[in-house]
């Protein structure tokens, strides 16, 4: 013990002076290793950082193996190069496993820049939710319906990744959904997780569309086992309804060229006729009964005029500087409702 504590301090304390230095320089391959290494240790973080550090560590290490079998003669300084040099491949071949279990395919890439990155929302949680649509892209072709009214159950939810959807009732277009728009948030909002329903419009395909969707009992199990997910799920419904229902809004127009509001009261006259109707109904007099008596009659009140004679609908040639279409609502056409808002010649008018 005594005598190998020695040469360590020896070792340590007074190390061995080089006697003389080599004139001659080392081989290529040396210095072809060194540079190499040099590159190497100069990448950055991250997992491309680190294919940049291996891919050119592992050459390195294998120059320095060269050198010292050929040149340097020794064969710890081969052993221990080439040891190094698997390591660094085996680091490789781990990187490589890692990037392909996390790629996703082109399509949800894009979904996760466009939709959920802007909200921070983390690449684990979103492959879960991608994880539940079972990473499927399905699509329409032009004129190929997704849901018809009254016949398709409501039994998934589709968010749209391209193409255009016309969503229509009763042959009546309602409104168009777009690119990264759910396609049935209301039918999804409409029922209860134990209730069933069918489709009250029709969807129909105007161009080819692609399109992702989540079978209703998987997701409604994931939103109750993750209330993250859960959150994002309604923030985003949330969101795609009242985008389709400033959609409706903008189809209503006044015949003198503003936009009518569908919060504004008013509405409920062009929305709620029947409703209307009832009312009038209700307030209609009751007859006296015959066992009461008045010594003194009333004064017999004159008939009711009858009512106006319904005009016939006049075109309307200045239609294209309202911007209305085929399938608008012009407000004109309520004219004869009583209380409307076209009883006002302007919308600040009706506000007061």
């Amino acid at each position: 013990m005594s005598a190998s504590s020695l040469s360590w301090d020896q070792a340590l304390l007074q190390p061995p002076v080089c006697d003389a230095w080599k004139d001659i320089l080392e081989g290529a391959a040396y210095h072809l290793a060194s540079c190499i290494v040099l590159l190497g240790y100069m990448g950055g973080s991250g997992i491309f950082g680190s294919f940049y550090i291996f891919g050119l560590l592992a050459p390195g290490y294998f120059c320095y193996a060269l050198w010292g079998w050929l040149s340097a003669c020794g064969l710890d300084i081969f052993i221990w190069n080439m040891l190094l040099v698997l390591a660094c491949l085996l680091q490789l071949a781990h990187l490589a496993y890692r990037l392909r279990r996390d790629t996703i395919p082109e399509e949800f890439n894009l979904l996760y820049k466009t939709m959920y990155l802007p909200l921070q929302v983390p690449l684990d949680v979103y492959k879960e939710i991608v994880k539940c649509c079972e990473e499927q892209v399905q699509s329409l072709v032009r004129d190929q319906n997704y849901a018809v009214e009254g016949k398709t159950p409501i039994d998934r939810l589709s968010l749209l990744l391209t193409g255009r959807v016309r969503v229509s009732q009763d042959g009546q277009f309602l409104h168009y959904v777009f690119p990264y728009q759910f396609l049935d948030s209301p039918e999804w909002e409409s029922l209860r997780p134990s209730e069933e329903g069918t489709f009250q419009v029709t969807l129909t395909a105007e161009t080819d569309c692609s399109f992702i969707t989540w079978p209703r009992k998987k997701l409604y199990l994931l939103l109750r086992k993750d209330r993250y997910i859960a959150r994002l799920f309604s923030s985003h419904l949330g969101y795609d309804i009242s985008e389709k229902l400033y959609s409706l809004n903008e189809k209503l127009f006044a015949k003198f060229g503003l936009h009518f509001d569908i919060r504004l009261p008013s509405l409920y006259h062009v929305l709620g006729p029947a409703s209307s109707e009832g009312e009038s109904e209700d307030c209609e007099e009751l007859p006296p009964a015959s066992g009461q008596v008045d010594g003194s009659e009333p004064p017999t009140q004159p008939p009711p005029p009858p009512p106006p004679a319904s005009r016939p609908r006049a075109s309307r040639p200045d239609s294209d500087l309202l911007g209305e279409d085929s399938t608008s609502l012009v407000l004109e056409d309520f004219a004869e409702l009583p209380g409307s808002f076209m009883d006002y010649v302007s919308e600040g008018e009706y506000m007061k």
